[in-house]
């Protein structure tokens, strides 16, 4: 059944529905809205604005969910008033426009499955939506029925002194009314967080944890989680040739097993290597992919190295563009949970076994640090960063729900959960080494085939969790990180810094964790 405002929306537009994927690129390519690289990807550049708008976000205040939201710095209220004022004004700019229509999933478990339509203005914004979605089978669009509907409107810019909001651009959601009002900005990447968000706020009342991570499935059908923020290796390490993917950004935990929210993948694109991550630079050369914000020569070729425009470029690809996929977007629970941080104080060791509680611990925490040249405006110093359950903007609820449920799950399928480290090691970064992605692919491929459950381990005295001796095929040295600085005092200092750190953030949580997971945090040696 079609939503009410659906109908409104395209009562007098020109609607395109649900178009193959070569009609929509040419429909692109048509209209001025990218260029067509040598290979056949469709290359689009989105303006001003390059990443989320972070403070344009809003969830509507109203009676159906105010209570179940964590109200906040990411959760900020819009009052229904000026939703609809915003609707209305979405309804007028819909007049006689061209508009694409894409009827999709959210959720590769059909038993979760939300049924999302996506509306939007920009013929290459609906390419990105059928890549990154689930597409239904010709059957099922048969018998579709949505549930909440996405509007896209990048040109479309709102006074913000009228709308009740911070700027021209909008995120405006309304669970009620089951709608999501996207406008003025261009960034393909706000469509697929709202479905994201979505499902974050939908499937913990099914008992389904919903989780910003990657996922891969060995040979023998046992499956793994990836953790991780912008920059610790999440897309890189999950591409693993020995392993199927499942997908690399967005997943749900029910108690069946694992599934994939998407159809498809954005990842990184900024000094993609084909030495490095073959799978990965090979989508850049295949038809139909889109490639956001990267320079292309003339000659048609792209300048992955070239971060003119931003650091953010991205591509968007369909999961079949990755050899050796799991097509089906569904895999057992899990064995083995990784969670990714790159520390640039050269404080973390390359690997740790962590308990049930220090999982919870670290899911709460979502540490990582970012450097200069990985975003704008950074100092030449590491900056940490914080950012619970490795996806706070997109989580709705209390972020103490989505970490007992790990915990529940993590125990009652008795998973094994790791900490790796992805950044410096021998001091802080500009003076030690990044730790090489063949020492942490090693490490992780001897935690996964369970190499690692029968090695010594050491307990680290600032963090408390356990850290394997020796394991073969690695150094010795880099295992405990304190023995790769020239000067161990140094280095403890610095550790005291990092530590205080995870005090301080943690600080938020202690009023609502038990003493178990209080206590699994670092201290002060």
């Amino acid at each position: 059944m079609e939503n009410p405002i659906n109908n409104k929306i395209l009562a007098t537009a020109n609607v395109r529905r649900n178009l193959s994927a070569d009609e929509l690129f040419n429909a692109a390519l048509s209209k001025g809205e990218g260029k067509a690289s040598k290979y056949g990807a469709l290359v689009v550049t989105t303006g001003e604005k390059t990443g989320r708008s972070a403070n344009d976000k809003f969830f509507v205040k109203e009676v159906t969910s105010q209570d179940k939201i964590h109200w906040g710095e990411t959760n900020v209220p819009i009052s229904e008033d000026n939703f609809n004022k915003i609707l209305k004004a979405f309804e007028a700019y819909a007049q006689e426009k061209d508009l694409y229509v894409h009827d999709l999933f959210g959720g590769a478990d059909r038993e979760f499955t939300l049924p999302v339509t996506i509306i939007t203005e920009f013929a290459w914004h609906g390419l990105f939506s059928r890549h990154m979605l689930v597409r239904p089978t010709e059957k099922e669009l048969e018998n579709y029925s949505s549930e909440f509907t996405i509007i896209n409107f990048p040109h479309l810019k709102l006074d913000p002194s009228t709308y009740g909001i911070n700027s021209e651009t909008v995120i405006a959601i309304n669970l009620d009314k089951k709608i999501i009002l996207i406008g003025g900005t261009q960034y393909a990447g706000e469509t697929k967080k709202s479905v994201f968000t979505l499902l974050n706020y939908l499937l913990p009342d099914k008992n389904t944890m919903p989780m910003h991570c990657s996922v891969n499935t060995g040979k023998d059908g046992d499956s793994a989680v990836f953790f991780g923020l912008s920059g610790t290796g999440k897309t890189t390490l999950s591409a693993d040739p020995n392993r199927s993917l499942l997908g690399d950004d967005e997943h749900g935990w029910s108690d069946e097993g694992l599934f994939n929210f998407e159809g498809g993948c954005y990842a990184k694109l900024i000094r993609l290597s084909k030495e490095a991550e073959p799978e990965i630079f090979a989508t850049t050369q295949m038809k139909n992919s889109v490639i956001e914000n990267v320079i292309m020569n003339d000659d048609g070729e792209l300048d992955l190295d070239n971060n003119s425009i931003t650091e953010n470029t991205r591509g968007a690809y369909p999961l079949d563009f990755i050899p050796g996929v799991t097509l089906s977007g569904k895999t057992s629970h899990p064995k083995n949970i990784i969670m990714l941080t790159a520390d640039a104080f050269g404080i973390l060791p390359p690997i740790a076994k962590l308990s049930p509680a220090q999982a919870m611990y670290h899911f709460l925490s979502g540490y990582t640090a970012k450097v200069a040249g990985t975003e704008m405006g950074l100092s030449s110093e590491p900056t940490a960063t914080f950012s619970t359950c490795f996806g706070a903007p997109f989580m709705p609820r209390n972020p103490i729900e989505y970490g007992n449920l790990l915990k529940k799950k993590i125990s009652e399928f008795n998973v094994n959960c790791w900490l790796v480290n992805t950044g410096w090691s021998g001091g802080v970064y500009g003076v030690g080494e990044r730790i090489s992605i063949k020492n942490t692919r090693h490490l992780l491929n001897e935690a996964l085939s369970g190499n690692l459950s029968n090695v010594e381990m050491r307990k680290d005295a600032n963090f408390g969790f356990m850290v394997p001796l020796l394991v073969d095929g690695v150094e010795k040295t880099i295992l405990n990180p304190r023995n790769t600085w020239s000067d161990p005092t140094a280095y403890d200092l610095q550790a005291n810094k990092l530590i205080n750190m995870f005090i301080e953030n943690f600080k938020k949580f202690e009023a609502d964790v038990d003493e178990n997971i209080k206590s699994s945090g670092p201290i002060i040696s």
